[in-house]
């Protein structure tokens, strides 16, 4: 069961960012950063947050044992869960694109045992934090669905198509393809 399930929010999640960045290639650099009322205030700022927090969230991840999909040279950086990254959409959908093959392979590499561990790790206030995987494993695909809700709902207000964020495709009737 743990294969299936965490392997189907992965392979879900990537399909579902390539199909939200489909559109977002679309649209122009003024609708990038065009200004909403939600909390995050545009495009931009939405992809560039659930970036930062996938980023951040594989990186915790790293303190349980060494993951060799995790060992490598991009998680040197550091990034606020707060910044606007991403010089434009070329530049946002390339490293969208490249983060979400390191998730589908940290799937593969995460072994039954890691679920029960718990990631000692401190918030973006520094405040600490014990919890199990499995639920934070939860918590950062139901994290992306949450956000790119939020950019559907954008999309919608710019008039554009936005109907990407379906699981049904996934789920099979036997073992993952």
């Amino acid at each position: 069961m743990f294969e299936y399930n965490y392997k189907l929010l992965a392979h879900f999640n990537k399909m579902a960012n390539e199909l939200m960045n489909n559109r977002i290639k679309n649209i122009s650099e003024e609708e990038w950063n065009n200004k909403f009322t939600g909390y995050y205030k545009s495009v931009h700022e939405l992809c560039s947050h659930i970036y930062i927090s996938d980023f951040n969230w594989l990186k915790r991840y790293m303190s349980l044992r060494e993951f060799k999909t995790l060992d490598i040279k991009i998680f040197e950086s550091d990034y606020n869960f707060t910044e606007v990254i991403f010089a434009n959409i070329n530049e946002y959908v390339t490293l969208r694109t490249e983060l979400d093959n390191i998730i589908i392979y940290f799937i593969n590499e995460i072994a039954e045992k890691d679920l029960e561990k718990i990631v000692k790790y401190k918030n973006s206030k520094g405040l600490g934090f014990e919890k199990r995987m499995d639920g934070l494993l939860i918590h950062l695909f139901n994290h992306e669905t949450h956000h790119r809700a939020m950019i559907s709902l954008y999309l919608e207000m710019m008039g554009k198509a936005n109907d990407y964020n379906n699981v049904l495709p996934f789920v099979y009737k036997n073992n993952m393809k």
